[in-house]
């Protein structure tokens, strides 16, 4: 959420990103609370002076307290009328902080402009789309087959798009976690171990909150919020804090589960573990000083596609156009994976540079060398995301006889097991 100073003093530039976005903010009532917010502020300010000046003389005449009467009662006055007027500003705050809070995060000026997935910009591609001599099955059926996922199990238990994995299934999602988690930390990055539950303002302060709040699970008699990813307690590991400059930048990863809703509608391009209520996710969040922080989005990126070279997975890395940009990003990158089973590219990974903009909510501030203090940049990004991952191995790695060989990285993770055969 950004500071009311520099709304005032960068409202046009503000106004076109939400337009890029394609988000709506009232800013003719905004302009209208503030310039009513700043008037009785000075409104008190003046009143709070004439206040003291009465409050003097009296101390003056407290002697004479014929005289003193009108002065008191003049006093008396002035309170109410600060009452009265704090009163009015407390509400009208609280209408421009509803405003701000609806206002989206700039895109940077290397973001192309556009409307959805169409106007995303392709960056690169890597790994050979193998051609197989048979029918290559969608996960769903692989799965189903081999005995390693149970979707009518899931629903029967908890509802629609809530899969259960079994065996070999339990083994490879365990397995991918373990590689996942050993392969960050080996580059840099400190693992830690969070709550799956968050208060409102660590929602609030990622950016989740208000807009996505229906997407989210919510704990009514706590308030409390089922996470939608790492990144929301993770990011939140610094808030209210400040970071002496020496100690930046900090990188970490957390795999959690993750709950989303996904309110809205559901069919033949969601099936199987496409879209799913609950998944796995290993996550990378960063801390870093502004100056540096696009060159983290590059090496950031380097480092989730690290996790599907080094599963042989073939992938694309899209750059998202402004109006695929989420609320809180200036910056984003998805990668995906090749799923030629149902023959799409399927999301794995998001990595976003959100600038200052969850700093500012989050007053995430750093100190610099010179001893003057300003706002980190976050970034964070899927290190990555187990559903379409699964998809890309089950479907990348068939086998004419149905069978699934297991990619050579996590065979360790498996106890040497080399394919899935059914159960």
């Amino acid at each position: 959420m950004f500071p009311l100073k520099f709304i005032r003093e960068n409202i046009e530039i503000l106004k076109e990103a939400a337009e890029k976005k394609g988000m709506k903010v009232d800013w003719n009532k905004f302009e209208e609370l503030d310039s009513e917010r700043r008037r009785l502020i000075a409104f008190v300010e003046e009143r709070r002076k004439w206040q003291k000046d009465i409050t003097e003389k009296i101390a003056m005449r407290k002697d004479d307290k014929d005289s003193i009467a009108p002065l008191i009662n003049q006093a008396r006055k002035y309170s109410d009328e600060i009452r009265e007027t704090e009163k009015k500003l407390d509400e009208i705050e609280k209408e421009i902080e509803k405003i701000v809070s609806s206002i989206p995060n700039i895109p940077h000026s290397s973001v192309p402009e556009g409307k959805d997935e169409r106007d995303n910009v392709e960056v690169r591609r890597w790994g050979e789309i193998e051609e197989k001599d048979f029918e290559v099955l969608p996960h769903w059926e692989i799965g189903t087959n081999l005995g390693i996922i149970d979707f009518p199990a899931g629903a029967k238990m908890t509802g629609s798009f809530f899969p259960v994995f079994k065996g070999k299934g339990a083994l490879l999602v365990r397995a991918l976690i373990n590689f996942m988690i050993d392969l960050h930390t080996k580059n840099g990055f400190k693992e830690v171990w969070v709550p799956s539950l968050v208060n409102r303002d660590s929602m609030f302060n990622t950016g989740q909150l208000p807009k996505l709040e229906e997407d989210m699970y919510h704990l009514d008699s706590d308030d409390y919020f089922l996470i939608p990813t790492a990144e929301v307690p993770v990011t939140n590991l610094h808030k209210d804090e400040v970071i002496p400059e020496e100690k930046l930048p900090l990188y970490y990863v957390a795999y959690t589960p993750c709950f989303r809703r996904e309110a809205g509608a559901y069919g033949k391009g969601t099936r199987g573990l496409i879209r799913v209520h609950q998944f796995d996710k290993v996550e990378l969040v960063k801390f870093v000083k502004p100056e540096k922080s696009y060159d983290e989005l590059e090496s950031l990126v380097n480092e989730a596609e690290k996790v599907l070279q080094s599963l042989k997975l073939p992938y694309r890395v899209v750059l998202l156009c402004t109006g695929e940009l989420s609320f809180a990003a200036s910056k984003c990158y998805d990668i995906e994976v090749w799923a030629p089973g149902i023959k799409k590219y399927l999301e794995v990974s998001s990595c976003s540079n959100f600038e200052s903009f969850q700093a500012y909510r989050g007053r995430i501030k750093y100190k610099r060398k010179d001893g003057k203090t300003d706002y980190v940049h976050t970034l964070n990004g899927s290190g990555i995301a187990l559903p379409r991952t699964i998809i890309g191995i089950l479907e990348n790695y068939q086998e004419k006889d149905g069978s699934v060989v297991v990619p050579e990285v996590l065979r360790d993770y498996m106890g040497g097991i080399e394919r899935i055969t059914g159960e």
